[in-house]
């Protein structure tokens, strides 16, 4: 079960809706390319083709996350503890630079350069899951373990 939030869910539908509305749009493509002639070496045709199986994939995966997506309530988690949706302040011990961590249910394409984003399946979101300001976490990284002090839950 994936475990999301509002926001998250907001967008995934978002992009679903662009999918499906882009459908017709595919279709007269196709329509276009094909009305061209021979379709062995139609690259057109070929290339709309390609883009209308790779949105179909992409629609069925986007329902099927939230057919079986768990929506969070942000309003009825623990406050002080770290959940899915939580913003926090980390900082790296041995460090002085402070790092802000957003825990998501899968990572989206928001490029926010202040914030990072990790998914709660990865080693870090495991970690920070359910834990609480001025706890240090312990986080098995590829290079070795690393541990964060939480300093402040946003």
């Amino acid at each position: 079960m994936d475990v999301i939030t509002e926001t998250e869910k907001t967008k995934i539908k978002a992009r679903l809706d662009g999918l499906v509305a882009n459908r017709p749009v595919i279709s007269e493509r196709i329509a276009e390319a094909r009305a061209l002639g021979d379709l062995k070496e139609n690259a057109e045709y070929h290339a709309a083709r390609e883009q209308q199986g790779m949105e179909e994939a992409e629609i069925r995966r986007l329902e099927e996350r939230l057919s079986n997506a768990q929506v969070v309530d942000e309003s009825k988690t623990a406050q002080g503890v770290v959940f899915i949706g939580s913003t926090v302040k980390l900082r790296e011990e041995g460090d002085d630079e402070i790092e802000i961590y957003r825990l998501v249910g899968e990572s989206g394409d928001d490029l926010d350069d202040e914030i990072i984003e990790v998914t709660a399946t990865s080693p870090m979101g495991e970690a920070l899951m359910k834990a609480r300001v001025g706890e240090i976490v312990r986080v098995n990284a590829p290079r070795g373990v690393k541990r964060f002090e939480i300093l402040e839950i946003v």
